[in-house]
């Protein structure tokens, strides 16, 4: 293994770590702050400017939150800005999206049994996307649509799931989803970027210069806030829908995510309902649960794109035909030493160059390659054939035997 390899690895490493630090600080503060912003109540005897007081107790201590509805009457000297949790997040993520499926397009991204395209073009279409997300959303918030959020949430969702279906109609399985995932994630962090933070210093420069701030800077910023805790869901889900083929390997993978956007905006509304002890709305879990169980059915064998799936030869498949279809098919990634380019380390440390660790991760090789098509990568890129699927089928629904 060379240092560059070594290098490479590790700073793979770094940026997941900084990811995933970064998003649970983000989440964490969306989460939060809507939480406060349901739980002020309003009362007599708050200060001028107050809409509402909330008291809460963490790690042995009291606080007393209070909110204005448009700025304080004076700016104190310290104030603290949230905005870097999203940043960090965005652009540890998008730097992970530059190092998995910009630079292995071929493997990641591109799948040439849906489309046959260059890489630059895939990625050309990816970043086209993010901008065209961004733009389109941020006009609809702009427009009349805006002042109507329930109609700006069901225009927004058919958007989305159009989009999803559009990607998977271009992209692999795989990178579709982590496509959408990457849309929804630029729609939410350029929210902070372009509207919530312009728009809280613009207030913070009024009370500076003695004026009064215009209460649309902050009403604007909280839509765009709450779309982003309703959001939080669902990104999460497609940012690491890569480890569930059941999800992006169905044909109808662009519906799955629809579903999982209901799953996460109902769990969303249950809790953010509870937070504002409004009437609580059970049934969000009666919907959650629907669209969990139609995803289920959706990722059943008989939705998958390989022609195969399910499908089993009538004769007994021996261990030593399923050791060759590995061996031929699999191994030059799942080896100790790949001999693919862009591969260093065999993909999740899974190697089948033994007939004991084929047999180790017989379910998986079985999940991925004969349920459903999600491996070989790139649209099959070593070839496996639509028999050797179905052997290696056969060999695991009869108990994936050694002999």
């Amino acid at each position: 293994m060379t240092l560059a390899l070594v290098l490479s690895e590790w700073g793979n490493f770094l940026l997941r770590w900084t990811h995933v630090i970064a998003g649970i600080a983000w989440i964490g503060s969306s989460f939060y702050f809507v939480h406060l912003d349901l739980s002020l109540r309003k009362h007599d005897g708050l200060a001028q400017g107050v809409g509402g007081e909330a008291w809460q107790v963490h790690g042995g201590g009291f606080y007393n939150m209070v909110k204005y509805v448009v700025a304080p009457p004076h700016l104190p000297k310290e104030l603290t800005w949230f905005k870097w949790e999203a940043y960090a997040t965005w652009l540890s993520g998008f730097a992970l999206f530059i190092s998995l499926y910009y630079t292995n397009a071929e493997l990641y991204l591109i799948d040439r049994t849906v489309l046959d395209i260059s890489s630059s073009t895939a990625i050309a279409i990816s970043l086209g996307g993010m901008v065209a997300g961004w733009v389109i959303y941020d006009l609809m918030c702009k427009s009349r649509l805006g002042h109507n959020d329930l109609l700006l949430g069901i225009v927004g969702f058919v958007l989305l799931v159009a989009a999803s279906y559009g990607y998977t109609k271009v992209f692999s399985g795989r990178g579709a989803y982590v496509q959408i995932g990457a849309i929804i994630g630029t729609i939410m962090v350029a929210s902070v970027a372009m509207t919530i933070i312009p728009n809280q210093r613009k207030i913070v420069v009024d009370l500076l210069a003695g004026r009064t701030p215009d209460p649309a800077l902050g009403a604007a910023g909280k839509q765009r806030s709450v779309h982003n805790n309703y959001l939080t869901l669902p990104v999460v889900f497609l940012m690491i829908s890569n480890h569930y083929p059941l999800a992006f390997a169905s044909r109808w993978n662009w519906v799955i995510i629809g579903l999982v956007v209901v799953i996460g905006v109902t769990v969303r509304h249950f809790y953010n309902s509870r937070h504002a002890h409004q009437p609580t709305p059970w049934w969000t879990w009666a919907v959650a649960a629907a669209a969990f169980i139609a995803i289920v059915i959706l990722s059943s064998p008989g939705a998958f794109m390989s022609k195969s799936a399910g499908v089993a030869p009538a004769r007994q498949v021996a261990f030593t035909e399923v050791q060759d279809i590995v061996m031929s098919r699999c191994s030059m990634c799942h080896a100790a030493e790949p001999v693919w380019d862009g591969i260093g380390v065999p993909p999740k440390g899974v190697m089948l160059e033994t007939p004991a660790q084929i047999r180790q991760h017989a379910s998986a090789i079985y999940l991925q390659a004969a349920m459903t098509h999600a491996m070989p990568p790139g649209g099959n890129l070593t070839e496996i054939s639509d028999e050797d699927r179905a052997a290696l089928a056969a060999w695991y629904e009869a108990g994936a035997k050694a002999q």
